[in-house]
């Protein structure tokens, strides 16, 4: 679904509610939220329930789960592990998946472009199991699931859609579950590389730069498709619009923006993509520490799929039972 510069641009069903909640100013029939956590982590669970509602936010009707810690900008290891077992513990929650089921996670985006390579890092640390499942010691049998994984590339370098090689895989390896993992794109810069988004309403690749491919959902692929997909970029466009908002809220520069009460939102956009021309209304702005940043999230990405997979496997020990 595309959003107009009316509306924020986000692949974030807790945004796309919030700013409807601002417009309407009351909570949205067909949408139930509720959140919950500490001052290190919060975790709000959005269901959309009716078509109308789908309509209104832009987003698939599904189950949304975010995970928020705004300590992941800055190494902290153990809150990395906290976010780590919020992640497997909320996955667990959204599937049921029997000891001998079978799983394909999918690493999707370019690894040749850092804000888009959140798929492929993470995936390189999914542990994959499907080809050893007959040397699994019987202590480890029943909690370590079958699991494959793929980083597929994208359409410029593979020539093939995601969804062309997701959907043979699929017909093949007959798997109970795909665990798509993408980059997304947010409507606020706190939440760049410090939001975790779970869904079981699928993934379309390409959402997050306003490039969507064909979607990977329950319907596409006869299976059901939990996506897990993280923030790495926010338009120019809602910097500026944030930009706005500041000036006329912050204190200091509210006498001089005064007036801008009366714009509407709508309008305000409008101006904005009066200054921005369309191509670079596009432009997407990522963190100059996105290298590291990529590298920490997907581990975390990586260590909360582990960990809901295989819950018998002791990860301070896990290359004694896989090598």
């Amino acid at each position: 679904m595309t959003q107009s510069l009316s509306t924020p641009r986000t692949d974030l069903a807790l945004e796309a509610r919030e700013a409807l909640v601002r417009q309407v100013r009351e909570d949205i029939p067909g949408v139930i939220a509720e959140t919950l956590g500490d001052d290190e982590v919060v975790i709000t669970r959005v269901s959309i329930t009716t078509t109308e509602a789908e309509q209104a936010l832009g987003k698939r009707q599904g189950r949304y789960v975010t995970i928020e810690a705004g300590g992941l900008r800055y190494k902290n290891t153990p809150l990395e592990t906290k976010v780590m077992e919020f992640l497997a513990k909320e996955l667990v929650g959204m599937v049921q998946l029997a000891p001998n089921s079978t799983i394909l996670v999918v690493g999707l985006g370019n690894w040749n472009i850092t804000p888009d390579a959140l798929g492929p890092r993470a995936v390189d640390k999914v542990v994959v199991t499907r080809h050893i499942q007959e040397m699994l010691s019987p202590e480890l049998k029943g909690g370590v699931r079958s699991v494959c994984a793929i980083a597929p590339g994208v359409l410029g370098i593979t020539g093939m859609e995601t969804l062309e090689i997701i959907s043979g895989l699929v017909s093949k390896i007959r798997p109970n579950l795909v665990i798509a993992i993408d980059a997304l794109a947010a409507a606020s810069s706190q939440r760049v590389v410090t939001t975790v988004q779970l869904a079981d309403s699928g993934i379309s690749p390409g959402s997050g730069v306003g490039n969507k491919r064909f979607g990977l959902t329950r319907e596409s692929l006869g299976v059901p498709v939990v996506a897990v997909g993280v923030p790495t970029v926010v338009h120019a466009s809602t910097i500026a619009m944030d930009t706005l908002n500041a000036l006329q809220e912050y204190s200091s520069f509210s006498r001089y923006f005064k007036s801008m009460e009366n714009i509407l939102e709508a309008d305000r956009r409008a101006i904005i993509g009066q200054v921005l021309p369309e191509a670079l209304g596009d432009l997407m702005v990522t963190p100059k520490e996105v290298d590291r940043m990529i590298e920490d999230i997907a581990a975390i990405i990586a260590g909360g799929i582990n960990r809901a997979l295989h819950p018998n496997i002791d990860y301070e020990n896990i290359h004694m039972y896989l090598h």
